[in-house]
């Protein structure tokens, strides 16, 4: 018999199922930062566990979008504590990516601008 899991995070190969590419992206991100040290798995449950708890008390549905909505809370919330990256920047960025989104033409791929990039002379 397949394992199926529990709930919405059924499993296929034994690996999760991820509804939307961004899941399994932010999963990714976090185990590696816990994995590798930059975040502690006490700090990283605690967060996580609070997410989840607001998430609840706003009756936010219990479905993988609520809870990957609150693994990616989670993350932003820790990375900003630690002075890597602001809240603000985050934002920022957010609002670019979705600017880029809304002016690339269909079957293209969507680009940001680097604000790094060497300008010609």
């Amino acid at each position: 018999m397949p394992d199926r899991g529990c709930g919405p995070l059924r499993r296929r190969d034994g690996e999760p199922i991820f509804a939307e590419p961004w899941h399994a992206q932010i999963m990714a991100i976090a185990d590696l930062l816990i994995g590798s040290g930059p975040i502690p798995q006490s700090q990283w449950t605690q967060t996580l566990g609070k997410e989840l708890r607001l998430a609840r008390l706003a009756d936010s549905a219990d479905d993988t979008s609520t809870y990957y909505t609150a693994v990616l809370s989670a993350l932003e919330r820790i990375l900003d504590a630690g002075g890597n990256v602001s809240c603000v920047e985050l934002a920022r960025r957010r609002e670019e990516w979705r600017q880029a989104y809304l002016h690339t033409h269909h079957g293209q791929p969507v680009e940001l601008e680097s604000r790094f990039a060497k300008t010609s002379d």
